[in-house]
């Protein structure tokens, strides 16, 4: 039989020794290395961080992954909130994601993550990275990553930060990605986003082979305020879109479809929020670095193909390839089998059951 640890595949024999020597390796290594290739992304380095307990970044994350390796050629290493107790990944485990200081020899971060509350020593190298002024990629939650108590030394990571440390108001989303946690601005699980390309990102780099409405997703608009900071670029526009037929709990999308066209009224589309936008961003005490933002990209999302090219173009701009995006758009094709889940949260002992492991989801 073929066992997987990590993502080299091992061959052994059905003993009771075979499966405790790659249960330990596993532990050791609760990651999945993509070692890239020919492309555009050659000798760069990506680490993708996941850690949320709705939008099942853990899916999401490792299929960028392969597309981004596969088809651009970038090196890439994937994250996990890892339950180091039980030796699996839980993403309700805010305090623990192995591997974070493989970020010292990163060239972008993308980061997907919800109130999470690393180590001190993972969030040195975070911290490192960023007064660095590496480039960043945050998706969806990655507004409100981090969640302190007040009196840890990373509190002013925290959503919507308001202490003492100059430079670091909203915390993490704000400073970094250039919005906090705001509001559901659509109906949550009711409506859907379309992505609206405004005139003036026409002719953007990230935009380049996306048309109007080929973004889609069912998770809804985030609220965000307008204007954004600093040299916040909108990109893309969230159309909040009305669900056309019956809701349904047991459907991926909840009974929203892509075909689904009606706008919601102008309380919701006038001004529409953006949903992916580009910046510039710099920490106190550090060096100023590109960040791209997209507030749309759940697993469920990234059916969408317009959806994957939006973030695989976003990872282009934030490393300065944005020139070697082509005419027609990046290739977004899926790699391998993708089947994401319900986006949803679920309670310890699922998590338990599931025992999800890093080679589960190579």
């Amino acid at each position: 039989m073929t066992i997987f640890s990590g993502v080299r595949r091992v061959s052994v024999g059905i003993v009771l020794a075979a499966f405790v020597t790659t249960a330990a390796m596993a532990n050791e290594q609760p990651w999945l290395v993509y070692e890239g290739g020919d492309g555009p992304g050659a000798g760069k380095r990506i680490v993708l961080i996941s850690g949320d307990e709705e939008y099942r970044s853990e899916e999401a994350l490792p299929l960028l992954a392969r597309m981004l390796s596969e088809h651009h050629g970038f090196h890439c290493t994937v994250l996990f909130p890892w339950n180091e107790r039980r030796g699996y990944i839980d993403p309700n485990h805010q305090g623990n994601i192995p591997g974070l200081e493989k970020l010292d020899d990163a060239d972008l971060m993308i980061t997907f993550n919800r109130f999470r509350n690393p180590t001190d020593a993972q969030m040195e190298a975070i911290d490192r990275y960023l007064k660095a002024g590496k480039p960043v990629l945050g998706i969806r939650t990655s507004t409100h990553a981090f969640q302190f108590p007040g009196d840890s030394p990373w509190a002013h990571y925290s959503n919507a930060y308001s202490g003492d440390v100059e430079g670091w108001e909203g915390g993490f989303g704000r400073v970094v990605l250039g919005e906090q946690w705001i509001s559901h601005h659509g109906d949550h699980k009711g409506d859907s986003t379309h992505g609206i390309i405004p005139p003036e990102a026409a002719d953007h780099p990230v935009t380049r082979g996306i048309e109007d409405m080929a973004i889609w997703g069912s998770t809804d608009v985030y609220g965000v305020r307008l204007p954004l900071p600093g040299d916040s670029f909108p990109v893309v526009l969230g159309q909040v879109t009305l669900r056309a037929g019956d809701f349904d709990n047991d459907d991926i999308h909840f009974g929203m479809r892509e075909t689904d066209s009606e706008p919601r009224g102008e309380d919701k589309n006038d001004p529409m929020m953006p949903i992916a936008w580009t910046r510039t961003y710099q920490v106190p005490d550090g060096e100023q670095g590109r960040a791209f933002a997209s507030t749309i990209g759940a697993s469920v999302d990234l059916l969408s193909e317009g959806t994957r090219r939006l973030l695989i173009h976003g990872a282009y701009w934030a490393v300065g390839l944005e020139d070697a995006i082509p005419e027609e758009g990046a290739n977004a094709d899926i790699v391998g089998t993708f089947e994401p889940t319900q986006y949803n949260f679920h309670d310890a002992g699922y998590w338990r059951d599931r025992n999800l492991q890093p080679a589960d989801l190579e």
